[in-house]
C-alpha cells in the first residue's frame, strides 16, 4: 500500500445526541473532539440519528405511515361521501 493517501482508520465513539447512546466502532471519520472512556481517549462523534432513535427502527414510523393514509383517504373521497 502507498504510504499517506489512506485516512487514519481507528477506533471511534459515536454518540446519539437524541438518546445519549454510545457505542465503539471503527471508523475514518475525521473528528475533533475526544472522550474518556474505559480509562482509555477516543474520538467522539455525535450523531443526530441511529437505530436507537430512527423512526424506522424504533417502530414509530408505522404509526405515522398509517395515519397518514387514513388521512389521505378521507381526504380523497370527502368528496364522494358528501354527493351521496
Amino acid at each position: 500500500m502507498k504510504k499517506g493517501i489512506h485516512p487514519n482508520y481507528r477506533e471511534v465513539i459515536f454518540l446519539d445526541v437524541q438518546t445519549g447512546k454510545k457505542f465503539i466502532t471503527r471508523s475514518t471519520v475525521q473528528t475533533e473532539e475526544k472522550i474518556e472512556f474505559n480509562e482509555k481517549t477516543y474520538p467522539l462523534f455525535k450523531c443526530d440519528v441511529t437505530s436507537e432513535s430512527h423512526p424506522f427502527y424504533t417502530g414509530a414510523q408505522t404509526r405515522v405511515v398509517e395515519a397518514g393514509r387514513v388521512e389521505k383517504f378521507r381526504a380523497r373521497f370527502a368528496n364522494i361521501a358528501k354527493i351521496n
